[in-house]
C-alpha cells in the first residue's frame, strides 16, 4: 500500500504513460514525481545510497511552458562531461555495493544492462567491454537511480505506453552526429510503436528507451476497469515548435466493486467403483478440508457405459499438494488431473438482516443480495421461506444503497 500526497492510501495497479514530448530519464522521474511526491525520499536515498561527485545533487521543482504545469528533475552542479568514459562493470560493482533495497538494486541493475546490451550490439563488442559516454555521466546516474527507485515502489504495477515520437536529424554524440534515436535507443526500441510527428530532434534518449525496455510496457488495450487517481506530467529540456515537451503519467487503482483475481487448482477425476453414500461421506470430508475452495460432481457414463461420477475439486495453489493427498485418501481414484487456472471473484460479505444470515456480492453494476438458506431450513412453508428470504434480501440492498 502507497500513499498519495493528500489523499488515503491507495494500491497502484496501472501506469499509462502519454510519450508526447518523448521519453528521456528526467522525464520519467519527474511525470511519476509530480503525481507522486510522497516517493521522492525514496528517490533521494537511492541517489545518495550510490553516491555522486562533490557539488552535484537533485531538486524536483514545478515547472510549466504556459500551457501545462508539471515537474522538472533536475541534476544540479558542475556540468556533466559529455567525453567522460564510464566502464559498465564499474557502475554495476557500485550499485551492487551500494545500501540500495533489493526491489531498487534490480531495477538500476536492470536499466543498465539494457543499456549495456544495447552498446555491446551497436559496437560489435562483448558486453563487459561496454564503455558508456554521455550515459556514464553522474546526471544519467541519478536518472536511472530515481527511476529505480520509482519502479520498485509501484511494483507490482501494469505499464503501458502510447505510440513513441520517433524524431527526426541528427544528434551530437562522443562518436559524432548520429541519426535520431541514437543507435542504442534505436536498438532498445525494437517491437514499440514510433511515429513521426514532424518534430526535429532527439525524442528518446538511450536512458528513456532502457527505462522502457525494462518496464516491458504493454502495447495492448486494457480493457480491465480502473479507477483513475490522477496524472504527473514531467518536462522535458527542449523546446518543441508543435507540442509541449512532457511524459504524461496516468495512475491507475482498482476501482471499488473490482472483481479479484488470483489462481486456483482445478483437480478434476471419475469415480465409478464407490458407492454412492460412501462417496458423499468422502465429498463432505474434502469439504471440509484446509485449501479445498469448493467441490462439485455431475454423473457421467465411463468405460463400457457404466455409470460414473465425475468430481471437480477446487483448491488454494498453495495447499494442493495436500489435498490431493485427501482426495486419494477418501476416494477410490487412481489418477486427479490438475491445472492452474486464473479465478476471479466478486468482492462479497455477509451481514445479518432480520435475523437472517445475507450475503452480499459488489458487482459492476450493483450490490446483489443472497440470504443463506441453511437458516430458512426450520421455516416451514416454501412460500413463508421465499417471502423471508425476499424481505431479508430486499433489507440487505437498501441498507447498501443508504450507506452509499
Amino acid at each position: 500500500m502507497v500513499e498519495l500526497a493528500g489523499g488515503p492510501p491507495e494500491t497502484v495497479t496501472a501506469v499509462h504513460l502519454d510519450s508526447v514530448g518523448g521519453v528521456a530519464g528526467d522525464m520519467f522521474s519527474a511525470a511519476l514525481l509530480d503525481i507522486r511526491p510522497d516517493l521522492w525520499p525514496a528517490c533521494q536515498g537511492a541517489i545518495a545510497a550510490v553516491g555522486l561527485p562533490d557539488g552535484a545533487g537533485v531538486s524536483l521543482a514545478p515547472h510549466g511552458d504556459g500551457v501545462l504545469t508539471g515537474s522538472r528533475f533536475n541534476v544540479d552542479g558542475p556540468a556533466s562531461d559529455g567525453d567522460s568514459h564510464v566502464h559498465w562493470r564499474e557502475i554495476r560493482e557500485r550499485i551492487a555495493a551500494a545500501p540500495l533495497d533489493d526491489r531498487t538494486r534490480t531495477a538500476a541493475l536492470g536499466i543498465f544492462t539494457f543499456l549495456a546490451e544495447a552498446e555491446a550490439v551497436v559496437h560489435g563488442i562483448d558486453v563487459n567491454g561496454v564503455v558508456f559516454h554521455e550515459v556514464g555521466a553522474y546526471d544519467s546516474l541519478a536518472d536511472i537511480l530515481a527511476a529505480a527507485a520509482i519502479i520498485a515502489a509501484l511494483d507490482p504495477c501494469r505499464w503501458s505506453i502510447g505510440p513513441i515520437p520517433r524524431g527526426r536529424g541528427l544528434v551530437r554524440t562522443s562518436h559524432g552526429l548520429l541519426p535520431v534515436p541514437g543507435p542504442a535507443a534505436l536498438e532498445l526500441l525494437k517491437g514499440f510503436v514510433l511515429v513521426d510527428d514532424g518534430e526535429e530532434g532527439e525524442r528518446v534518449t538511450p536512458t528513456g528507451a532502457a527505462i522502457l525496455r525494462f518496464l516491458s510496457p504493454t502495447l495492448d488495450a486494457d480493457f480491465i476497469p480502473r479507477r483513475l487517481i490522477g496524472a504527473g506530467t514531467g518536462f522535458g529540456t527542449r523546446k518543441l515548435q508543435s507540442r509541449s515537451n512532457v511524459l504524461r503519467a496516468s495512475v491507475f487503482a482498482e476501482p471499488h466493486t473490482a472483481p479479484e483475481s488470483a489462481p486456483v487448482e482445478v483437480m478434476r477425476f471419475e469415480i465409478d467403483d464407490q458407492t454412492g453414500e460412501d462417496l458423499a461421506a468422502a465429498l463432505d470430508h474434502l469439504r471440509g478440508s484446509a485449501d479445498v475452495i469448493d467441490v462439485c460432481q455431475w454423473p457421467v457414463l465411463g468405460k463400457k457405459g457404466r455409470q460414473a461420477a465425475a468430481i471437480q475439486v477446487l483448491a488454494a495453489p498453495e495447499g494442493a499438494a495436500r489435498v490431493v493427498h485427501e482426495i486419494f485418501n477418501e476416494t477410490t481414484t487412481l489418477g486427479v488431473r490438475r491445472a492452474t487456472v486464473s479465478r476471479t471473484t466478486l468482492k462479497r460479505e455477509i451481514h445479518d438482516f432480520q435475523g437472517m444470515p445475507v450475503k452480499l456480492a459488489r458487482r459492476p453494476k450493483g450490490v446483489s443480495a443472497k440470504a443463506e438458506m441453511s437458516s430458512l431450513a426450520p421455516v416451514k412453508g416454501a412460500g413463508v421461506r421465499r417471502a423471508r428470504r425476499r424481505s431479508a434480501e430486499e433489507a440487505a440492498v437498501d441498507a447498501e444503497k443508504a450507506d452509499g
